[in-house]
Parts: structure tokens; C-alpha cells; sequence
């Protein structure tokens, strides 16, 4: 099996049955899961931060105003239009005690809804908030969205 991993501000997008994508060890930050109906094609973005303003980060997604629209263009290039597309969001938790202040999970989520809704997306299904990271995998051709952490084993979306 081929596998593609994310760190922080990637993305990657497949129609090669097969094909893992993996993100580890989310926390506050949001992955954002696109599957193709019709092609059966998938792709996943590994938000940082709700927005790119003022900042110096190179990666596209990094930021969910950058990531998420080019994660759509990702999946375009593979047959994929918005209306083909289920969403999973899976991450956003708040898992540095002390920093709940500064809401960081739940804007990452916030600003990837607010993206997604202007393709007409919403989730089918997720996994936000909380205070646990969250690994998470997706394969070309294999139903659902698969969810681990290290004291809570793993479950499917």
C-alpha cells in the first residue's frame, strides 16, 4: 500500500485505489477530509491556523483560507466537483492546558466550516473539539475516515 504523510500545512489528494493519506497527532489543529462520490477519489488538508494574515508561513495548508480552497482545486484535478464531495472534519481540540483562552481549535474549525460553506459543503461527519489529539487516515476505495489516539483506540467516520 502506498501512504502519503501530512505534517502541518499539507495536503494531498488521490483517485489511486489503495492510496493511504495519514495525519498525525491533531490537536488544535483541523483535518479536513474531501471524498468523491463519483470517482471514489480523496483528499485531506492539515490545518494550522483559521487564517494566512500577516503570517510567514509557506505551506498552502497551513491556513484554513488557503488550504481548503486548494484542497477543492486538488480534488477538481481528479473529476471531483463540489456537489460530488463529502466532507469529514476531524481535530480542533484544545489539548494545551492553558491556552483554552485562546480558542485556537475552535476557530480552526470555525474558519474551515465558513471555507467549506462556500462551495456549499457542510461535514457528513465529525470528530472536533474535546481535549484529545486525533490521528487520522483515509484510503482511495475504502469507506470512511478512520480515527485513532493512543488512549482511546480508533473508530470510523
Amino acid at each position: 500500500m502506498n501512504k502519503i504523510v501530512l505534517g502541518i500545512g499539507d495536503l494531498a489528494a488521490s483517485a489511486s485505489i489503495g492510496q493511504l493519506i495519514v495525519t498525525h497527532a491533531l490537536g488544535s489543529c483541523v483535518a479536513a477530509v474531501l471524498r468523491c462520490k463519483r470517482t471514489q477519489a480523496v483528499g485531506m488538508v492539515h490545518v494550522a491556523l483559521p487564517t494566512g494574515a500577516g503570517g510567514a508561513e509557506r505551506k498552502i495548508g497551513y491556513y484554513a483560507d488557503t488550504g481548503v480552497p486548494a484542497l477543492v482545486d486538488a480534488m477538481g484535478k481528479l473529476g471531483a466537483s463540489p456537489n460530488t464531495l463529502d466532507v469529514v472534519l476531524v481535530g480542533g481540540a484544545s489539548v494545551i492546558e492553558g491556552l483554552e483562552s485562546f480558542g485556537i481549535g475552535k476557530r480552526n474549525v470555525l474558519a474551515v466550516r465558513k471555507i467549506l460553506w462556500r462551495y456549499g459543503l457542510g461535514p457528513v461527519a465529525e470528530d472536533v473539539g474535546g481535549d484529545i489529539s486525533r490521528t487520522v487516515q483515509v484510503t482511495v476505495g475504502v469507506p470512511g475516515v478512520l480515527v485513532t489516539n493512543p488512549t482511546r483506540g480508533s473508530w470510523k467516520l
